[in-house]
């Protein structure tokens, strides 16, 4: 959000010329994120703040090539999605957050939330929705989860994107090779393809099936390494087990 726009546009400029990929928060202002379409920004992060989208935004949008991360889970113009997930799902006693997050984070974050919000004031499916009509005209949606609860929080970002109506194998996509190509990766992350590195999931379920089962990981690969997805003890090419952390001799 740096400057007015001639001095955004500046900046552009000057990305352009070192071959350097300019993205941009979005500011909870829809005419800001359209001039970042305009102007040749390369990302847009947060979400459109206003459903729904004619038409004319949906396809000018669509067309500019812009990488559009909504991030759901701090969706702009309503409730955020993440308070639907914290109210909905178990996240406290859930076990693989127990064993890679310390108690008192997890505390923190789980037993007492700020604000509750009836599902119909839930601002995320409507921007989903929107989304999907992005999709539907060749743009790109990226998966954001912001940071704001590691592990979990990319899963609701997905499963929040596909209750707007998107395909689950577009949602897939928009986890995959659309983020490598949004960081100018897609030649060496973003699919299983020959020469790329050997980074991929393995899951008990399909989530092609039921976007819920991305949660069902088995087993992580990195850089050709396999892990076990519920303890990232290292199976392959070694047998090794995850450092100990130190909260798991901590005491309630």
């Amino acid at each position: 959000m740096v400057g007015n726009r001639k001095q955004r546009q500046f900046m552009v400029e000057a990305c352009l010329a070192n071959q350097v990929m300019p993205t941009t928060e979005g500011g909870l202002d829809f005419k800001l994120n359209l001039t970042h379409a305009i102007d040749g920004f390369s990302g847009n992060e947060h979400s459109l703040p206003i459903t729904p989208l004619y038409k004319d935004t949906v396809e000018f949008w669509s067309r500019s090539g812009i990488n559009y991360t909504p991030t759901l889970i701090v969706a702009y113009g309503g409730p955020f999605a993440e308070d639907y997930f914290f109210e909905n799902t178990e996240v406290h006693d859930d076990a693989k957050a127990r064993h890679f997050m310390p108690h008192n984070l997890l505390d923190s974050k789980t037993r007492r939330r700020e604000a509750w919000f009836r599902k119909d004031e839930q601002i995320f499916p409507r921007l989903a929705t929107e989304d999907a009509k992005i999709i539907k005209n060749g743009g790109k949606v990226l998966i954001g989860s912001h940071g704001e609860f590691q592990g979990l929080g990319y899963h609701w970002e997905l499963w929040a994107l596909a209750s707007g109506g998107m395909g689950n194998m577009e949602v897939l996509r928009a986890a995959t090779i659309h983020g490598a190509e949004a960081m100018g990766l897609a030649q060496d992350i973003g699919s299983i393809e020959p020469g790329k590195l050997a980074d991929l999931l393995v899951l008990n379920q399909n989530p092609l099936d039921d976007i819920h089962n991305t949660n069902t990981i088995r087993y992580v690969m990195k850089d050709g390494e396999l892990f076990e997805g519920d303890t990232l003890n290292q199976l392959w090419p070694v047998q090794k087990p995850l450092a100990k952390l130190w909260w798991w001799d901590e005491k309630p």
